[in-house]
């Protein structure tokens, strides 16, 4: 747990930098490129790891290399103020959201889903919808993405591009 507010310089940066473009980069090469030795950027790494503003490493798999071809992102409107614990535990029992979050505007909440097509969004949207809280959905499809470089790229972006569950905030669909 974090103790105390780090202050992050312009190598810690360069650092953080270097490790988001490409995590497997080794202590050696980012030493070289920013002008520290190795052990100095682990002493800086682990640091931040302590302190949190480094919360892990994970791989990155374009979606569409698991079969989900289909993304979409769905507001939910609740009945009542659904607590944001219950609206978690909900987005967890579905394997295909792979984002969920609270939200300011109209909607309770906004669902980032993938799936394998259409009708299997759709078979997960009715579900959605059968939870006895929801009121209603809003339904936005992805098309294309317009930016097939960036990490909300997925089933379109190019092959050997990078793709992670970060959220984009789509804007606002016409009523399911």
């Amino acid at each position: 747990m974090a103790s105390q507010p780090v202050t992050l310089d312009a190598l810690d940066r360069k650092i953080l930098s270097a490790l988001m473009a490409n995590a497997r980069r080794s202590f050696v090469e980012i030493g070289q490129e920013i002008g520290l030795s190795p052990a100095a950027v682990k002493r800086r790494v682990d640091r931040m790891r302590e302190s949190e503003i480094i919360t892990g490493f994970t791989t990155v798999v374009r979606p569409s290399a698991l079969g989900w071809r289909t993304e979409a992102y769905v507001e939910v409107f609740c009945e009542g103020a659904a607590p944001p614990r219950r609206l978690a535990e909900v987005a967890r029992t579905y394997p295909e959201v792979v984002a969920a979050m609270t939200v300011t505007g109209g909607a309770d909440a906004l669902l980032h889903i993938r799936a394998a097509d259409i009708e299997h969004f759709e078979e997960v949207l009715e579900r959605i919808r059968a939870e006895n809280f929801v009121r209603r959905t809003n339904s936005v499809i992805v098309l294309t993405h317009l930016l097939p470089g960036s990490p909300d790229a997925g089933a379109t972006a190019p092959a050997g591009s990078a793709v992670t569950a970060q959220e984009a905030n789509p804007p606002a669909a016409p009523q399911d």
